[in-house]
């Protein structure tokens, strides 16, 4: 007998500056009660759902970017949101930029939550690998300034809910190995990873025919290797004018996909996930006890950046 979890991608269309927050969680309680018609236990909204994708511009007014942030959650806003969820039943994971105040120091978050059957929080989750840059770029077409405007999380952690072990992740996060392997360490059984990637990357163009590709090949490969499921939701599109891809899918710990989004606009696509099956894999190929060699990897955690020759001795002594 298997653990069952029907879980659903709420893929969202654009959102532009002029959506207000009331409209684009009318969006979201539209896509929650499609999958609840579908059967759904959770559903998978996209990185900073309630609004456009804003470090895409410079902006220096502080207030201005502070109103882009959600400093509660439920907000009156999304209050409906929260109370569809205990109405229907159905989970989800919802991205959003928040501020916060801690200490008296105020910080902004790219943040995403895990909410339970009942309208509940159980899991909150900081962006980790922030993209872009710190500093304007006049000679973009679009600014990337998530470094300037986010504080980086500073962990992987994984929450028992849905009779599971769930982690979160966001957009650049997905990119990178160690983002799985934190979390396959903690016994990762969901991964929820929520994106706003354009098709266009400005210092490497060469990569635009490759965007798709390489936002699947990364999580199936995160997939497979620490043997979870993964389920990714873009924000697809044109948004503000800037193309955006869309991909969103569900990945088997086998490192297939088992469903996935057709279109860039609002849409749900749904899968059967037995989390017992995550076990064929952690108990095989990728049986971390039997297999994991830690005393091999120091450099992973006491290098940040390229620093070692093909023979192994420092490249800058």
């Amino acid at each position: 007998m298997g653990r069952y979890v029907n879980v659903a991608i709420g893929q969202l269309g654009p959102v532009n500056k002029v959506d207000s927050r009331a409209a684009v969680v009318a969006r979201l309680m539209n896509l929650m009660r499609e999958a609840h018609q579908l059967g759904a236990d959770l559903i998978v909204y996209p990185e900073l759902a309630l609004t456009t994708f804003f470090p895409r511009w410079y902006i220096e007014d502080e207030a201005q970017l502070d109103a882009w942030c959600e400093t509660a959650m439920p907000g009156s806003e999304t209050l409906p949101l929260f109370e569809l969820a205990r109405t229907l039943q159905v989970g989800f994971c919802l991205g959003y930029a928040e501020l916060s105040r801690e200490q008296g120091e105020k910080k902004r978050f790219n943040t995403s939550i895990l909410v339970d059957k009942s309208g509940e929080i159980v899991g909150k989750y900081h962006k980790v690998h922030l993209p872009g840059h710190r500093e304007h770029e006049p000679w973009r077409a679009f600014q990337h300034l998530e470094k300037r405007y986010f504080t980086p999380g500073c962990e992987f952690p994984v929450f028992d809910a849905f009779d599971g072990r769930f982690g979160m992740a966001i957009c650049n996060d997905r990119r990178w190995c160690e983002t799985y392997r934190v979390m396959g360490l903690q016994g990762v059984e969901m991964v929820l990873i929520g994106y706003n990637t354009p098709v266009h990357n400005a210092p490497a163009p060469e990569h635009d025919d490759l965007s798709l590709f390489h936002n699947q090949l990364s999580m199936q490969a995160g997939a497979y290797q620490n043997g979870t499921w993964v389920v990714g939701v873009a924000k697809a599109g044109t948004e503000e004018g800037v193309d955006h891809i869309g991909g969103s899918c569900i990945i088997a710990p086998s490192g297939e996909v088992v469903a996935r989004c057709v279109t860039k606009g609002d849409e749900v696509a749904i899968a059967r996930c037995d989390l017992d099956f995550c076990q064929i894999y952690k108990r095989t190929t990728f049986n971390f006890d039997l297999h994991r060699q830690p005393q091999a990897y120091g450099p992973i955690t006491t290098i940040k950046g390229e620093a070692l020759l093909a023979d192994g001795s420092p490249r800058h002594p």
